[in-house]
C-alpha cells in the first residue's frame, strides 16, 4: 500500500496532501484520536466503548470507521442511546441483551469458518455477559454455538452437551455466583477455556470478586481469566484463538 501511494504521488494522480492523509495511522476529532491502522496490527478495526460516551462523540466515532472499514462494533452502547445513534445510522444494528451496536458489509466475503466457538453460560441471570462474548464473536467472522443455564448446581443440563463443547475450537464459560463452571468445563475439554465472571450473585460475592477469585485459583488446566463482566474481552479472545485454528485446519 505505502508503495503503491507513493508511486501515485509520482504520476501526479496524488496530490501530497492526500497522500499524506491515506498514510495517517490515526484521525483526530478533538474528543478522540482514532486508530486507523488497528485492523493492520491486530486483524480488527478498532471497538468502541460506548458507556461515558455522549451519542454525538459514538455518531462522529462510528462514522469514520464506517468510511474505512468493512465492520464497527460498539460495546455498552444502552438501548436509549442505540436508538438515537441509529436515527443518523440506520444501518447499525443493535442486539438489546449483548448492549451492542454494530454495522457489517453485506458486500465483505468472508470464509465460512470450519469450526466454531462455544460460549457456555451458567445461569440466566448471567446472559448479559454471555451475550456479549457471543455477538462481540459473530461480528468478528466467528461461528458460535450457545449453551445457557447449565451451571453447576444442575451438572447433568452441562453433560448432556459434552460432546459438542468438546469438539468446540475454545470455550468461553461466563458465570457468577461461586465461578465453579469453569473449572469443570476446563475438565471435560482440550481446547482452550476463557473464564468470564460475572457480577451475579448474594452479598459475599462482592460484585464478581469472588467468582473472579474462584477462577483465578482453578486447578484445571488450560483456563485464561478476563475482567468481570468483560464479555468482549472474553469473546475477543475466542475469536483470535479460533482463527489460529482456522488457519492451522487450513493448512492440513
Amino acid at each position: 500500500m505505502l508503495e503503491e501511494i507513493l508511486e501515485q504521488v509520482q504520476r501526479g494522480t496524488l496530490s501530497v496532501g492526500e497522500a499524506k492523509e491515506k498514510l495517517a495511522t490515526f484521525e483526530n476529532l478533538g474528543f478522540a484520536k482514532i486508530d486507523h491502522h488497528r485492523k493492520k496490527r491486530q486483524g480488527f478495526p478498532e471497538v468502541v466503548y460506548g458507556e461515558g460516551k455522549t451519542n454525538e462523540q459514538i455518531i462522529s466515532i462510528i462514522q469514520v470507521l464506517r468510511a474505512r472499514n468493512d465492520q464497527v462494533l460498539v460495546t455498552r452502547i444502552s438501548k436509549e442511546k442505540a436508538e438515537i445513534v441509529q436515527r443518523s445510522c440506520p444501518e447499525f444494528i443493535y442486539k438489546e441483551e449483548a448492549q451492542i451496536l454494530f454495522w457489517k458489509d453485506e458486500n465483505t466475503e468472508e470464509a465460512d469458518p470450519q469450526g466454531y466457538i462455544a460460549v457456555i453460560c451458567a445461569g440466566t441471570s448471567d446472559l448479559r455477559v454471555a451475550e456479549e462474548a457471543a455477538v462481540t464473536a459473530e461480528v468478528l467472522g466467528s461461528k458460535v454455538h450457545r449453551f445457557y443455564d447449565v451451571g453447576v448446581a444442575g451438572i447433568h443440563r452441562l453433560l448432556s452437551h459434552a460432546e459438542e463443547i468438546q469438539n468446540a475450537t475454545v470455550s468461553v464459560v461466563v458465570a457468577g455466583m461461586e465461578g465453579a463452571l469453569p473449572s469443570v468445563v476446563g475438565g471435560l475439554v482440550s481446547h482452550p477455556v476463557i473464564a468470564v465472571p460475572t457480577s451475579v450473585g448474594y452479598g459475599a460475592n462482592f460484585n464478581g470478586l469472588s467468582a473472579l477469585l474462584t477462577m483465578l485459583n482453578s486447578c484445571a488446566s488450560g483456563i485464561s481469566v478476563v475482567n468481570i463482566d468483560n464479555g468482549f474481552g472474553g469473546g475477543y479472545n475466542a475469536v483470535l484463538i479460533d482463527q489460529l485454528a482456522q488457519k492451522g485446519a487450513r493448512k492440513n
